[in-house]
């Protein structure tokens, strides 16, 4: 296939079998995400927030985009942005890694760098977050953007119910035991959970957060700092399902460090830690007796190490 630009080749990722990080019992498998253009998962919903708002008006030809990203959805906008013929500018934390602040510019976004409320480098917290969503809701006004708005836009879920899911029946050859995924906005774990669960309702979907951060799980925030870029802010997303969630594992900064490192040396996959979160995760559920021995569970490989 001769592809016509970079958001024609969005989607389709290989799925992987984990096989030598994990020998069992039961099988991990992954989309492996951070192979997209953009870099991550975020790619997705980038294109599809972005086509559903040229298609009904609100983002017209050559209009400014503005949002506020962790750098994942910044990169998958940039990229869409670029083969659209739209400027971006994006708000981020100053405490996300200046590596994807980096790729951002690097893609040809304007890239504002917002001080931190209560965090540090490296560890963004919810208020750091707002603090940027703030700034972007006002640059859009000054602009005259259009402001994306990525926490509550439905099209998030809905590219993800419609091609990630799909494509890990499609790719696996059935419906799969358990399904596991780091939360942020929520998108991939609710679109792809709404699609497995219709194809087999019995598929256990877990959603993973920080080990002292996970309000899903009805627990106080002990820490809302935490290394996990880009999930567990310590709130409810607005879409959020909860009756898609079986169950909730936090991760801690010490075993995703581990996993990290253990998926890049034996499996050869340099990823970032809710990547590695989630492998981590996909392993605990397997160990948690919700399965049975032979069950395979599916999750993402979020985004590429390169990042951090």
């Amino acid at each position: 296939m001769l592809a016509a630009s970079a958001i024609e080749i969005i989607g389709g990722t290989p799925l992987i079998a984990l096989d030598r990080i994990y020998t069992g019992p039961g099988r991990i498998i992954a989309k492996a995400e951070f192979l997209l253009p953009g870099g991550s998962v975020k790619d997705r919903a980038a294109k599809a927030i972005l086509l559903a708002a040229r298609e009904d008006g609100r983002l017209k030809p050559g209009m400014p985009v503005v949002e506020m990203t962790s750098g994942n959805m910044g990169a998958g906008l940039a990229v869409a942005c670029a083969a659209l013929g739209h400027p971006l500018v994006v708000t981020m934390s100053a405490g996300n890694s200046p590596a994807r602040a980096k790729m951002l510019e690097g893609l040809g976004a304007e890239v504002v760098l917002i001080a931190q409320v209560d965090g540090s480098p490296g560890q963004v917290t919810g208020s750091d977050v707002n603090a940027a969503a703030q700034a972007a809701c006002a640059i859009a006004r000054a602009r005259d953007g259009f402001y994306v708005d990525q926490f509550n836009a439905a099209e998030g879920i809905a590219a993800h119910e419609t091609t990630t899911g799909p494509e890990i029946l499609a790719q696996f050859g059935g419906p799969v035991d358990g399904w596991v995924a780091a939360v942020g906005t929520g998108c991939t774990f609710v679109g792809v959970a709404k699609a497995l669960k219709r194809a087999n309702p019995g598929t256990v979907c877990a959603a993973v957060g920080p080990l002292n951060a996970r309000p899903l799980a009805g627990e106080p925030v002990l820490d809302a700092r935490h290394k996990l870029q880009g999930i567990g802010y310590g709130t409810v997303p607005p879409h959020w399902d909860p009756s898609l969630m079986d169950m909730s594992v936090g991760i801690s900064d010490d075993e995703a460090e581990e996993w990290r490192r253990t998926l890049a040396h034996r499996e050869g996959l340099y990823v970032g830690y809710s990547a590695a979160a989630n492998v981590c995760a996909a392993a605990k559920l397997l160990a948690s007796g919700r399965l049975t021995a032979d069950a395979v569970v599916a999750t993402v490989l979020c985004d590429t190490g390169l990042k951090y």
